[in-house]
């Protein structure tokens, strides 16, 4: 048997079956499930051999990328991903096939270092790709290997109110009043709630106020927090759907992309002091240097950042990092007088050591140490 027959009979059966998994998945819809390894944006009973990968990625004609992402990013590369694939077809005539995986950002970390092959990573908060990095399968370094520091997208924390905002809640301070209660997920298991937690801390701190105050307000916020959901989307369940609570904090995105589908009506609120949410990608060096397709995955990062890219997160209530797509996209986002970063935390090994590891703030807040 030829080496090409050869090639050809090993990879007619994994297209057959790829083939049939795509369609399923997109009549059912696809989630990340922690149990089962996934691949590719599919889960699968075996990964890929070696072998099968090397051939797919190394072929002059098609080239294959998987994107590993968190859930409330899928519409926005929905529309990125066929511009950037019409650009390399043209300039490279060469098709890039990609493969998908959408779930929370902690989980789609972990299913990275647990095995999921991902070429490129757009997660939540750099504390997820950090954890990538510390498994060895991303250079230390990452944030210098792109734009911007690595930072591809940004948003901000709203208040989510009522109808009629019936509580008056208007600010950060309007959290502690008696009688408000405030829906927000558990941070020791949600990136979203991460960044709550870090706004709610920094309203404080970026006012003048010193620790001790910046302690004595988060706890009094979270004697208003009646039950802590475990992720972002269950929170916004808990708000929306079960009708708890009298302000949801979201983020920004999530809120505009809600009214933009008709999904909601209900009122929010932008502080004018907040935490910028900045969130990442990266390519995985161990993998692309694997499968040989570090040039396209790192062309695909690099097109994030072009105006094209940049515009359609506009579109799903993104802000934009680009110069062009900020400046088309003003009326959309306003200015935020006094926005803060991870940056003016120490960084996010410091925030998870000082807030979230155990034992540590949030921990005594609520056993009531403050």
């Amino acid at each position: 048997m030829s080496l090409l027959n050869a090639c050809s009979s090993l990879l007619q059966p994994w297209k057959q079956s790829s083939t049939r998994t795509r369609t399923l998945l997109v009549a059912t819809g696809f989630t990340v499930s922690a149990a089962l390894p996934v691949y590719a944006g599919m889960t699968l009973e075996k990964p890929p051999t070696n072998t099968q990968t090397q051939l797919i990625s190394q072929n002059p004609k098609t080239v294959e990328l998987t994107l590993v992402s968190y859930a409330v990013t899928k519409e926005a590369y929905s529309k990125i991903i066929p511009l950037f694939t019409q650009k390399w077809k043209k300039e490279r005539n060469q098709e890039v096939i990609f493969r998908e995986s959408y779930g929370g950002s902690g989980s789609q970390a972990r299913a990275v270092i647990d095995g999921l092959e991902a070429d490129v990573v757009a997660l939540a908060l750099g504390l997820d790709v950090d954890k990538i990095q510390n498994a060895g399968l991303i250079a230390p370094g990452w944030e210098k290997e792109v734009p911007n520091n690595g930072i591809v997208t940004r948003s901000a924390v709203v208040l989510v109110t009522r109808p009629g905002n019936p509580k008056k809640i208007r600010d950060w301070n309007d959290l502690v009043k008696p009688g408000v209660t405030v829906i927000t997920a558990n941070p020791k298991t949600s990136g979203g709630a991460r960044w709550n937690f870090l706004g709610l801390w920094g309203s404080v701190i970026k006012t003048g106020g010193n620790e001790a105050k910046a302690r004595d307000y988060v706890a009094k916020v979270y004697k208003n927090v009646p039950v802590l959901p475990k992720d972002a989307r269950e929170a916004s369940d808990t708000f929306y759907k079960r009708n708890q609570g009298d302000v949801l904090l979201n983020y920004e995105n999530e809120e505009i992309l809600a009214k933009i589908k008709g999904e909601s009506n209900f009122p929010s609120i932008l502080p004018q002091v907040n935490i910028s949410i900045d969130n990442p990608v990266a390519v995985v060096d161990k993998v692309v240097d694997k499968r040989g397709t570090r040039q396209v995955a790192e062309a695909f990062v690099k097109f994030l950042y072009t105006p094209e890219a940049q515009r359609q997160f506009a579109k799903v209530g993104f802000r934009p990092v680009n110069a062009t797509a900020v400046k088309e996209n003003q009326k959309q986002f306003p200015p935020i007088s006094k926005l803060y970063t991870v940056k003016d935390f120490g960084g996010w090994d410091a925030i998870q050591k000082k807030f979230f590891d155990d034992k540590a703030i949030f921990d005594q807040i609520q056993g009531g140490k403050f």
